[in-house]
């Protein structure tokens, strides 16, 4: 049946997906309205297909299938329509205004003579043509949704590609919608590919081959980490998403080739004897780090300083005595442009660090200490006593004008005030980040760069410590010995037993490093859920807040979706009095431990400094907080971060959050947590690694727990399969540094 009336008032909307609840005024009857909207707004006259269901919870509803938007030919109903909020700088006296001069006749008057809305009073003729325009553009705009609708887009995509294209969306969809793999984030091939073959572009369109080469490329920047393919594997895997033949489409597949490489978004080149392509963006980033760090290390002070006595110092205040491979990493990071010192836990990197500082600081040199993540530079502050931010934070996200420049506002043309920076944690730093870094760098600047080899690479594109270390041209300092181990703890020794091949030696009766042997899977989830939620806490005096669960997947039983579901239930149950929002599979709760999962650069924060609020825009993947405030009507949350940052979710950005009860190893990179535990299970050799467990180990500060079978552990530390990246780096630094070479010859 068809019910038509206008909105009275909204009860919920989640943006993601236009799910709407609403109350229509159908003929002077409030009715409860259930389906899709592209958007809602109190006084927007709808006409609705659908019929009316008997909730068992809420009563009678009317579950539309479809609508369209009619405009209201009531005076009243026009009056309220105009007053919505709908069309910007309309607001209720201006709507009275306009329809007590127009009558029936306004909206002909708006959308095909706008000038005359002068004539009204308080309406000049900027304005009266700004309410034509925005007029055109929502009619425009609400075609365009519908139209995306039909290939199952959601409301927020679909937005989303209207943001892109404009008014031009139905157009450039119809001819080519392949557009929307290079042009809009979050599209991928497969969307693209189901629009166009409803539209009926043929198979072996160079718009589809084209798109095909590009979703093989970007599948091999964002889940393997590369940034460049070979050009023979990269076809193969075009051929195996587009199912059609390299061979007898030679020249579909060269002509797409040639035009991705004439539009400047790849780069065709030579790199080892084969033929490879590479991202521009990628290209340009690796080529910017091996290009500062050449200039920074061709900074080589000709005297070189002799820091023996501020050592001796040191150690004489602090009551320890360096070994000579620490002290070698000190002089070293002091009299070098950039050096790197790397070892594994227990080998001394924070009290080197200390030092450090103290020796820059008694020569008055400015310094800045910097981590990739929230919880890494908290850790960097307690250690060192001295203020540490993440590099985001550092190089600040650029707003207004500027950011139309610079996605930053420390960069090239407005670098760093400092003498000296360090970054820890450095082996979870994706040549991304490290290319603005490095562009932020001032040219006197001494770089230090700290972490761990064995770690997991980062989580992003590149692999920049290795290829750093391994191109040589950088001084390193390797530390092996550990010195940060009591008696009876066994986190340090078995991580270095793990990371040597070892099995790590398990002994219940320790401290701080445990096994539970459990050989079926959902025993072995029930038995992570009892810990996080009794036993551990019930144990060590700690709250479930300070365990985290490390899960080396995220499907299964043991996988991190299906554990967040158990612990959620179990630690933050659904009640009556306690908020809550339904976004795509997962309910996110007031009171929920969350995840950000993508670098968002435009987000609000708020954050209290003592008396004084501090404000700044960004949060990044891999933070961390809790819900505070679910606002039901509007669908928007507020987060409040571990490092005291405070941020409002609009609905359109919900989905940028995950459940963190349970994250997936490679998200815990850069992280510490009191209390650690792994499920122990069987999976794909390729990712049930080495570096994974010995990670994973590295992430406790009080206690490491692995449930699940012996057999599983031992697998995982016999496994040194390590995924080889595509990367230019180590070879980009090596031209650099030859070419400066040459200059300073």
């Amino acid at each position: 049946m068809q019910i038509e009336g206008p909105i009275e008032d909204i009860i919920f909307r989640n943006e993601q997906n236009g799910y709407t609840v609403f109350i229509l005024d159908f003929k002077s009857t409030p009715v409860t309205c259930v389906g899709k909207l592209i958007n809602a707004n109190v006084g927007e006259n709808l006409s609705l297909e659908g019929e009316f269901v008997n909730n068992s919870k809420y009563g009678y509803q009317f579950a539309f299938e479809s609508y369209e938007v009619v405009l209201p030919t009531t005076l009243a109903g026009i009056e309220k329509y105009l007053s919505s909020g709908l069309i910007k700088g309309v607001g209720p006296a201006t709507a009275k205004n306009i329809v007590n001069h127009f009558k029936e006749q306004t909206f002909d008057i708006i959308e095909m003579s706008p000038s005359s809305l002068a004539e009204v009073k308080n309406i000049s003729m900027k304005k009266a043509l700004e309410i034509g325009d925005k007029f055109k553009e929502l009619k425009k705009l609400q075609n365009t949704v519908m139209f995306l609708q039909k290939y199952n887009m959601t409301t927020n995509m679909a937005l989303k590609i209207y943001e892109v294209y404009g008014t031009k969306t139905i157009d450039i969809v119809k001819n080519n919608p392949y557009r929307l793999v290079e042009d809009v984030d979050g599209i991928g091939f497969m969307t693209a590919d189901k629009i166009a073959k409803s539209i009926g572009i043929p198979f072996d369109s160079e718009y589809r081959v084209r798109a095909g080469i590009l979703h093989a490329l970007n599948n091999a920047v964002e889940k393997t980490g590369n940034t460049y393919m070979p050009k023979g594997l990269l076809i193969n895997q075009a051929e195996s998403i587009l199912e059609l033949d390299s061979a007898t489409h030679q020249n579909l597949y060269d002509d797409a080739l040639q035009g991705l490489t004439l539009d400047k978004t790849v780069i065709n080149m030579w790199h080892d004897g084969y033929e490879i392509i590479v991202p521009s963006k990628y290209y340009f980033y690796e080529n910017a780090v091996a290009q500062k760090i050449a200039l920074l290390n061709s900074s080589t002070i000709t005297k070189k300083q002799n820091i023996e006595d501020e050592i001796k110092f040191f150690e004489e205040r602090n009551h320890i005595t360096f070994h000579d491979e620490q002290k070698a990493a000190i002089i070293n990071a002091i009299n070098s442009g950039v050096s790197v010192i790397t070892g594994g836990p227990g080998t001394g990197k924070t009290t080197i660090i200390k030092c450090i500082i103290e020796i820059l600081k008694q020569n008055k040199l400015r310094f800045m200490l910097l981590a990739p993540t929230g919880r890494a530079a908290k850790r960097m502050s307690d250690s060192t006593g001295e203020e540490a931010k993440t590099i985001h934070r550092a190089l600040e996200v650029a707003s207004g004008d500027m950011a139309s420049l610079s996605r930053f506002v420390y960069n090239e043309n407005n670098p760093f005030k400092t003498d000296v920076v360090i970054v820890d944690e450095v082996s979870m730093v994706d040549v991304a980040l490290m290319s603005h870094l490095c562009k932020a760098l001032p040219r006197d600047c001494k770089l230090i760069l700290v972490g761990d080899k064995d770690q997991l690479p980062s989580v992003g594109a590149g692999n920049v410590l290795d290829d750093i270390l391994k191109s040589g041209i950088i001084t390193v300092s390797m530390l092996t010995k550990i010195y940060r181990q009591s008696n009876d703890s066994l986190i340090i020794t078995n991580a270095h037993l793990i990371n040597s091949g070892k099995m790590p030696y398990i002994n219940n009766s320790s401290k701080d490093f445990f096994f539970e042997e459990k050989s079926d899977l959902d025993s072995i989830k029930n038995s992570i859920v009892d810990m996080v939620v009794k036993r551990l806490p019930k144990f060590t005096g700690l709250d479930s807040s300070q365990i985290q669960v490390l899960a080396p997947l995220k499907a299964g039983v043991c996988g991190i979706d299906n554990l967040n579901r158990c612990l959620q239930e179990a630690l933050n149950p659904p009640t009556l009095q306690k908020m809550e929002l339904p976004v795509g599979n997962s309910i996110f709760r007031v009171g929920d431990k969350v995840m950000q999962t993508t670098n968002n650069y435009n987000l609000v924060w708020k954050k209290m400094n003592g008396f004084i609020e501090e404000e700044g825009e960004g949060v990044f993947n891999g933070d961390i907080g809790n819900i505070e405030l679910i606002d039901y009507q509007t669908g928007e949350m507020v987060v409040m971060f571990e490092d005291g940052r405070r941020c409002l979710y609009p609905r359109t950005e919900i989905s940028q959050l995950s459940l963190a009860y349970a994250i997936t190893i490679h998200k815990s990179q850069g992280s510490e947590f009191d209390i650690v535990i792994i499920p122990a299970i069987a999976g794909p050799s390729m990712i049930l690694t080495r570096n994974l467990i010995y990670t994973a180990v590295t992430r406790a500060k009080k206690m490491v727990v692995i449930v699940g079978e012996q057999k599983n552990l031992k697998r995982m530390v016999s496994n040194n399969y390590t995924v080889q990246r595509f990367t230019l780096l180590k070879e980009l630094l090596l031209n650099a540094d030859k070419k400066m070479k040459e200059l300073f010859e």
